[in-house]
């Protein structure tokens, strides 16, 4: 695990260090708090650990961190029937909002990789057609 300390949190009682992960965490909430987003998109490191019980909330988000900027990928599965740039923005602005917002790095880009589209749980009562009575 790397951690990083820029120069601009070096106090006289000490360094401020943020790792990679609490990044991850960030951008992966300020992700599904966005209206659209039906999942995160992980690979199957993320799929196991959570067959074991263990919540990733960095699931389907990488990050890379310099000293004063991060650059950031959200995978994403969305749900149908929203408009997929929309989308898209409103994650770019939310993700980078919060970041530069709670560790005062710079966002230089965030990438948005759309995975799958998730489709609305259809109601038992919607599949059972009503019936005419033909005969009475």
């Amino acid at each position: 695990m790397n951690s990083i300390t820029p120069d601009y949190v070096k106090t006289d009682l000490g360094s401020i260090q943020i790792a990679p992960e609490v990044i991850e965490v960030i951008a992966g909430l300020a992700t599904i708090e966005t209206p659209g987003v039906a999942g995160m998109s992980g690979g199957f490191a993320n799929g196991f650990s959570e067959m074991l019980g263990r919540k990733n909330l960095s699931k389907g988000v990488r990050v890379e961190v310099g000293q004063k900027e991060t650059a950031v990928d959200v995978s994403i599965i969305i749900e149908y029937g929203f408009r997929i740039p929309e989308v898209s923005e409103n994650i770019q602005f939310n993700v980078k909002n919060a970041i530069q917002t709670m560790t005062g790095l710079h966002v230089v880009e965030v990438n948005v990789n759309i995975h799958d589209v998730q489709f609305k749980e259809i109601e038992k009562s919607e599949l059972e057609a009503p019936v005419a009575v033909r005969v009475k």
